[in-house]
């Protein structure tokens, strides 16, 4: 790999592979909006601690998105990456310290609670390839305190959305407040809108019949599409 690019590890789709993780998609996008070069290296669950953990020695836990720089630092976690590089390139900025985003996941941390189980399962049903079904049955049901499957079986259904609904709605309305634009800070963008757009972006990657009761769950469907096809240039680019 060129020492003079950015390296982003990610984690694959199934074929045709694509990139489909809110948190990685977070820190594509600030790539792909500061215009800057990089690769991507993908890596399977199983693969990113033996691949990551000799350029942490201080850390027990190693995930994605990890970038490693062009001087050969290797930084991990989407914020600690979007701080680094909106220092190093401030333009055009990215507001990635603004109030904005934790509003927003005050927001969307008990949505995601409650749509859980469709992630925990359409994930490695849909998405992953089949490598990653042991880890991902492994790490999620210690995680849960329970066997994956039962807790799905258990919990999945269509009333997980109507459970999500007004915390989602809590952002259409928050999406609503500039209407300068259709950004979260009008027609500025910044990195919260990269994390909403990661989020709805996973949601519509998991598939037609689970990214459609999400965006009826908002309230406004045609809002937050409407925001995807404001950020279509720098999704463009999800399979390198």
């Amino acid at each position: 790999m060129a020492a003079s690019k950015i390296v982003l590890f990610d984690l694959p789709s199934k074929e045709p592979k694509h990139a489909w993780s809110l948190n990685t998609w977070k820190t594509r996008l600030v790539l792909n909006y500061k215009g800057l070069d990089y690769e991507t290296e993908w890596v399977e669950y199983p693969e990113i601690k033996p691949r990551l953990q000799p350029h942490f020695p201080d850390k027990e836990e190693f995930t994605v998105p990890t970038v490693k720089m062009p001087d050969g630092t290797y930084i991990m976690d989407s914020m600690v990456i979007a701080r680094e590089i909106e220092k190093q390139h401030p333009s055009p900025p990215l507001y990635v310290d603004s109030p904005l985003r934790q509003r927003y996941i005050d927001y969307l941390s008990p949505a995601w609670v409650q749509l859980r189980p469709e992630i925990l399962s359409a994930v490695p049903n849909r998405l992953l390839n089949e490598v990653n079904h042991p880890y991902w049955r492994e790490t999620r049901s210690q995680h849960l305190g329970m066997d994956l499957d039962q807790f799905v079986r258990e919990n999945n259904g269509k009333h997980i959305y109507k459970a999500a609904a007004p915390h989602l709605q809590n952002i259409t309305a928050m999406l609503k407040e500039n209407d300068k634009g259709v950004f979260f800070m009008g027609d500025t963008i910044s990195f919260v809108d990269f994390t909403h757009a990661g989020f709805l972006v996973m949601f519509r990657a998991m598939g037609e019949d689970i990214f459609q009761p999400l965006l009826e769950a908002t309230g406004d469907p045609e809002l937050h599409l409407k925001f995807l096809e404001a950020l279509k240039p720098w999704l463009e680019r999800d399979d390198h």
